[in-house]
């Protein structure tokens, strides 16, 4: 890797390196340590192209989310097997990784720009300003949407279709129809836990002992050529587990089998 060596986006690969490692090893305890990740699904990581591939997740905190990506991805493509054993596999992290998020939130102070350098393709959310729904939304910024067509085009992109930390949330159309444009592999990914280990920014632990999980699943199958946009927002909400149906009558084992799972995430005084 030459010096300075720059990624579409004109940001330096050798400095970014250095930001993801030390990212890396200053986060590695939150998530393997202070609380526990289990992981499902890394096989799929390794299946997938280097390119054209878009991550769909269900959104909990503004950082912890995609940091907890970053570690699983590279973790994964190093051959770990559904874990992040052994924060080495940072050392050479995948560079061409992206994750689209709010402009307003990655202003917010010096170490969300310091974040947004890693990797962030920043975009001005059309539906909310400063934590508020707002009635009168904004045009879409096509430069945007462009910069997200040259990360897929780079490498993967991480994205939050629902914009919002809030659980079922709709999902939003733009990501359907950037799915139907530029017709990327989609993994859908679903997390738990990171709202109770964290703060609402994902910077600060909240509380210990709680036990993560992050599912990856396999790659959706999409009809490109037939498929319509709401069919798309249909089918992201319920690969991540934000449709209204989730939100019905639950059957009453896997009530208990959550329960279970409550008493591990408990902290052990």
């Amino acid at each position: 890797m030459g010096l300075f060596k720059r990624n579409p986006f004109g940001h330096i690969l050798f400095l970014k390196t250095w930001l993801i490692r030390i990212a890396a090893f200053v986060t590695h305890r939150r998530y393997k340590s202070f609380n526990q990740l289990k992981i499902e699904g890394s096989e799929i990581i390794r299946s997938l192209p280097d390119t054209n591939v878009m991550f769909i997740s269900n959104h909990q905190t503004y950082f912890a989310d995609v940091v907890a990506m970053f570690h699983v991805f590279n973790a994964s493509l190093k051959g770990r097997e559904n874990n992040i054993n052994n924060v080495l596999y940072l050392w050479n992290p995948k560079l061409n990784m992206y994750y689209v998020a709010a402009k307003e939130t990655m202003q917010e102070g010096l170490l969300p720009r310091i974040l947004a350098y890693a990797g962030a393709i920043t975009v001005e959310r059309t539906w909310r300003a400063k934590g508020e729904d707002v009635k009168e939304k904004k045009e879409v910024n096509p430069n945007d949407t462009e910069n997200i067509k040259i990360a897929l085009e780079d490498g993967w992109v991480i994205t939050f279709p629902q914009g919002t930390t809030r659980s079922f949330k709709p999902v939003r159309k733009g990501t359907a129809h950037i799915i139907l444009q530029h017709r990327p592999i989609v993994v859908p990914i679903v997390i738990d836990g990171f709202r109770r280990s964290f703060d609402r920014k994902g910077l600060r632990i909240k509380k210990k002992g709680i036990l993560q999980s992050f599912v990856i699943k396999e790659p959706l199958k999409i009809d490109y050529d037939n498929a319509t946009v709401d069919e798309v927002v249909e089918m992201i909400e319920y690969a991540i587990e934000q449709h209204p149906s989730f939100l019905k009558v639950i059957p009453t084992e896997i009530l208990d089998e959550q329960a279970k799972l409550d008493k591990e995430r408990m902290w052990k005084y």
